[in-house]
C-alpha cells in the first residue's frame, strides 16, 4: 500500500507538471510557432489559423485526459475504483480519445492528399495508428472495470 501510495502521488506530480507544459505551448508555443511559419512560408500562411485550432484542440483533448486520470487517481486513494463514478471519467477518456482521433484522421486524409513526398503522411498514420491503439485499450479497460464494478457490488451486497 505504501508504494501504492508513493506511485500515486508522483503521478500526480508529473500529471501537474504535464498539465502546466501543455498550457504554456497552447498559450504561448503554438500560436507563436504558426505565426513564425506563415512568415517564412506565405505561400502556406492559410494553413496558420486551421493548424493552431486543430493542434490547440489536440492539447486540449490531452488536458481533459490528465484531469480523467487525476480524477481516478482520487477514487484510487478512496478505494473507490471499483465503482460507477469511476466509469464517468473513463468515458470521458474514451470520448477525449475519439474527438482526437477524429481530427487527426481529418488532418491525416488533407495532408495525404495534398502532400508531395511521403514524410510527413507516415508520420501522420504514425501517431493515427498508435492513437486507434490507445482508444481501443481504454475501451478494452473500461469493459474490465465494469466487470469489477458490478463483481464488488455483488460481492458486498453478499456480504
Amino acid at each position: 500500500m505504501i508504494g501504492e501510495h508513493r506511485a500515486v502521488a508522483a503521478l500526480r506530480v508529473f500529471l501537474a507538471l504535464l498539465f502546466g507544459i501543455l498550457v504554456l505551448f497552447q498559450v504561448m508555443s503554438l500560436p507563436g510557432q504558426f505565426a513564425h511559419m506563415a512568415q517564412e512560408n506565405p505561400e502556406m500562411a492559410y494553413l496558420r489559423w486551421p493548424a493552431t485550432a486543430v493542434t490547440v484542440f489536440w492539447v486540449l483533448c490531452a488536458q481533459v485526459v490528465i484531469v480523467c486520470t487525476w480524477k481516478l487517481l482520487t477514487l484510487v486513494k478512496k478505494d473507490r475504483i471499483f465503482s460507477a463514478a469511476s466509469l464517468g471519467w473513463v468515458d470521458a477518456i474514451v470520448w477525449a480519445v475519439a474527438a482526437a482521433w477524429a481530427v487527426l484522421l481529418g488532418v491525416f486524409l488533407f495532408v495525404g492528399f495534398n502532400a508531395d513526398d511521403p514524410g510527413l503522411p507516415l508520420l501522420l498514420f504514425l501517431m493515427l495508428t498508435g492513437l486507434t491503439v490507445l482508444g481501443l485499450l481504454m475501451v478494452v479497460m473500461r469493459a474490465l472495470l465494469r466487470r469489477a464494478t458490478i463483481l464488488r457490488t455483488d460481492m458486498e451486497a453478499v456480504i
